[in-house]
């Protein structure tokens, strides 16, 4: 299931390139030097990496809790029936119930933030710009954080978030060196696949959940396992 993360990075990333994009192309990188450029590049990427490792390990964290509580099918289950429901229900929606208001004074001081650091136009800042592009509102990474949470594993949720953006890197990277690279045809189809393998790593969360006994793909609980072993003996 970890891998799922970072095929959703790899899938998803037009959309981090759409979202993001106007930062990425606005980087303080010195162009005039291809070594250096590299290496700035890899800080902003790191500082990404930096912030969806920690939000990785706070949602695992979440998910760990209700592991302890002996619900993690049924949180398996939930967590796939939401990345279902979110993708279904029209974006419009959520605009109209605005879900992300509790949150607008943390989101507006990291806009504020953001803003500063790339006005200092200096390469140092590269590492910052990162970590705070990180935790700007993004409902692709909100689907990556619903993954980390059906870990039910601190590290875990971490890795997941951090394999997230990881797959968002390459096309990214291409974004900062060649800008505007893709037409809107190209745009478009991918827009719509999005949807559709986030549905599909949905069914693969309920699938585990279930515990139908399928290797890899839904295992048969841990008590049941437990169980069975005992019965051998």
């Amino acid at each position: 299931m970890l891998l799922s993360g970072l095929i959703l990075g790899l899938l998803g990333s037009l959309h981090c390139v759409g979202m993001c994009g106007p930062i990425a192309f606005m980087l303080p990188v010195d162009r005039s030097n291809s070594f250096r450029k590299v290496g700035q590049i890899s800080l902003y990427h790191l500082g990404r990496l930096l912030a969806y490792s920690i939000i990785g390990l706070v949602f695992g964290l979440v998910g760990k809790s209700l592991y302890i509580f002996g619900i993690q099918q049924q949180l398996s289950i939930a967590i796939g029936i939401l990345m279902i429901v979110v993708v279904l229900i029209p974006y419009k929606t959520f605009n109209k119930y605005n879900l992300s208001k509790p949150l607008h004074r943390a989101i507006s001081k990291v806009k504020s933030n953001l803003g500063q650091a790339l006005k200092k136009k200096s390469p140092d800042t590269l590492l910052t710009i990162g970590f705070l592009n990180g935790f700007l509102p993004c409902g692709l990474v909100y689907m990556a954080v619903f993954g980390s949470i059906a870990t039910g594993s601190l590290l875990e949720g971490g890795l997941y978030m951090v394999l997230f953006g990881i797959g968002t890197i390459p096309l990214m990277t291409t974004a900062i060196y060649l800008g505007k690279f893709l037409n809107s045809t190209v745009k478009q189809r991918i827009q719509k696949a999005i949807p559709v393998f986030v549905v599909i790593i949905g069914v693969l969360f309920i699938l585990r959940g279930l515990g139908l006994g399928i290797p890899y793909v839904s295992p048969s609980p841990v008590v049941e396992m437990a169980t069975s072993a005992i019965e051998c003996h």
